[in-house]
C-alpha cells in the first residue's frame, strides 16, 4: 500500500475518532445537563404533592367546621390568602436562586444583608397582602351573598385578622425556611431554580391553611368583641418598623414599592377561583381535595420554568427551552399517578373513583400544566424584553392564572361526568 493512501487512511480515522470522542463529551454533557433537571426536581415536586394533599385534605376538613360553614368569606379567603403567599414566597425563591446561581450569596456581609432584607420584606408584603386578601374576601363574600344576612363589623375585623395573622407568621418561618434551603442548594451544588419554587408553595399551603384554621378558631371565641380589632392595630403599628428596615437596605430598597401591581391583579384572579370554588365545594366531591394538587403542580412546574428563564436572562446564558418544557410537561405524568395512587389507596375526598374520573383528571392536569408552562414562558421573556425583573413579575400572574383556568376546568369536569351519569360525585346535601 502506497504511503500516502496509509497516511491519509491513518488521518481520517483519527478524524472520526476525534469526532466521535467530540459528540460523546458533547452527548454526556447534554445529558448531565438535562437529566439533572428531573433528578434534582421530581423529589421536591413529590414532596410539594404530599404538601398540597394535606393542603386538600384540611380544605376538605375546614368546609365541615361551623366557623367555615357560618362565616363563608373563610373559605373565599383561603385561595386569595394562599396565592398572595404563595406569590410572596416565590418570588422570594425565585430572586434568591438568581441571587444564588450569580454568586451574590458567597459573599458574607452580602449573603448577611440579602438575608435580612429578604425577610423584612416579605414580612411588609405579608402584612399588606394578609390585609389586602381579608378586605377581599369579604367583599366577595357580600356580592357572592346578596340579599343574605348582613355583615356586622366584628365578622369583618375576625376575617382580616385572621389572614394577617396566618400571613405575617406563615411569611416569617416559610421565609427562614426558603432563604436556608437555597443557601443550602448552593453549598451542595443543586441548582436552586430547580427546588425553591416546589418547597415554597407546598410548605406555605400547609403551614398557611395551619394557621389560619388555628387563628380562625381562636378569634372565633371572641367574634363579637374588640380582640380582633386590637390584633389588627397591633399589626399594622409593625408595618412601619419592618418598610424602615427594608428602605434602609441598599440591596432590596427598590423593591419595597415594585411589584404590587401583579400582586393585587393576581388576588383579583384568585378571587374569583374563590367564588367558583366556594359555589361548588358543597356539591361535588373531591373539589376542595383535587383542586390544590391540580392547581398546584402545574403552578410549581410552570414556576421551575419562569424561574430558569429568568436566571438565564440574568446570567446572560442560553436555555433549551425546548427541552426544558417537555421535560417538566413528561415530568406532571408520574407525578399525577402518585398522586391519584394516594387518593385512591386511601379512598381520600369521598370520591367514586372510575376509569372515566382518574382519565378526565390526568386529561384536565395535562392542559392545565401545557397552558402554565407556555404563560410561564411567554411572560418571562415578555417582562425582560419590557425592562421588569421577571422573579418579581411573572409568578403572581402565573398562579392567579392556572388558579382561575384550573378550577374552572375541574368543575366543568365534574359537571361533564355527573350530566353522562356519574351521580356519585354529587354530595347528597348542598351547604348552598
Amino acid at each position: 500500500m502506497d504511503i500516502d493512501v496509509f497516511l491519509h487512511m491513518l488521518y481520517l480515522s483519527l478524524n472520526a475518532y476525534a469526532q466521535f470522542t467530540t459528540s460523546l463529551e458533547k452527548s454526556k454533557l447534554w445529558l448531565h445537563k438535562y437529566l439533572t433537571l428531573p433528578a434534582q426536581a421530581l423529589p421536591s415536586l413529590v414532596i410539594s404533592v404530599i404538601g398540597l394533599i394535606m393542603a386538600g385534605a384540611l380544605m376538605d376538613k375546614y368546609k365541615t367546621w361551623d366557623m367555615f360553614i357560618k362565616t363563608s368569606e373563610l373559605f373565599i379567603l383561603i385561595p386569595i390568602l394562599l396565592n398572595l403567599k404563595g406569590n410572596l414566597e416565590m418570588n422570594l425563591a425565585a430572586r434568591f436562586s438568581t441571587s444564588a446561581n450569580l454568586g451574590d450569596l458567597d459573599h458574607g456581609p452580602t449573603r448577611r444583608s440579602l438575608v435580612v432584607g429578604n425577610l423584612a420584606l416579605l414580612q411588609v408584603q405579608a402584612l399588606i397582602s394578609g390585609a389586602i386578601a381579608g378586605v377581599g374576601a369579604f367583599v366577595l363574600g357580600l356580592i357572592n351573598n346578596l340579599g343574605g344576612d348582613s355583615v356586622t363589623y366584628f365578622e369583618s375585623m375576625y376575617i382580616i385578622s385572621s389572614s394577617m395573622i396566618s400571613a405575617t407568621a406563615s411569611g416569617a418561618i416559610l421565609g427562614i425556611f426558603m432563604c436556608g434551603l437555597i443557601l443550602l442548594c448552593r453549598k451542595l451544588k443543586v441548582d436552586p431554580d430547580n427546588v425553591a419554587c416546589p418547597m415554597a408553595s407546598a410548605s406555605g399551603d400547609i403551614v398557611t391553611l395551619l394557621l389560619l384554621g388555628g387563628c380562625a378558631l381562636v378569634l372565633s371565641n371572641r367574634i363579637n368583641t374588640m380582640f380582633s380589632t386590637i390584633v389588627f392595630i397591633v399589626l399594622t403599628l409593625s408595618l412601619p418598623l419592618f418598610g424602615y428596615m427594608v428602605w434602609k437596605n441598599k440591596h432590596m430598597k427598590e423593591l419595597l414599592f415594585a411589584g404590587w401591581v401583579p400582586i393585587i391583579i393576581a388576588m383579583v384572579i384568585s378571587g374569583l377561583a374563590g367564588v367558583v370554588l366556594e359555589r361548588y365545594v358543597g356539591e361535588y366531591k373531591g373539589v376542595a381535595l383535587l383542586t390544590p394538587v391540580l392547581i398546584g403542580l402545574s403552578g410549581n412546574l410552570g414556576s421551575i420554568y419562569a424561574s430558569r428563564i429568568s436566571t438565564s436572562l440574568h446570567g446572560e446564558t442560553k436555555e433549551n427551552c425546548n427541552v426544558v418544557e417537555w421535560t417538566l410537561l413528561a415530568m406532571n405524568i408520574p407525578i399525577q399517578i402518585i398522586f391519584l395512587i394516594i387518593i385512591w389507596a386511601f379512598q381520600m375526598g369521598e370520591l367514586h373513583y372510575t376509569g372515566w374520573f382518574f382519565f378526565a383528571y390526568f386529561l384536565v392536569s395535562m392542559i392545565c400544566t401545557w397552558i402554565c408552562l407556555k404563560i410561564g414562558k411567554y411572560m418571562t421573556f415578555g417582562f425582560w424584553k419590557m425592562g421588569y425583573d421577571p422573579d418579581n413579575y411573572v409568578i403572581p400572574y402565573l398562579t392567579a392564572s392556572i388558579d382561575l383556568i384550573g378550577t374552572i376546568l375541574l368543575v366543568l369536569t365534574f359537571s361533564l361526568l355527573t350530566s353522562t351519569g356519574a351521580d356519585d360525585m354529587k354530595l347528597h346535601v348542598s351547604q348552598h
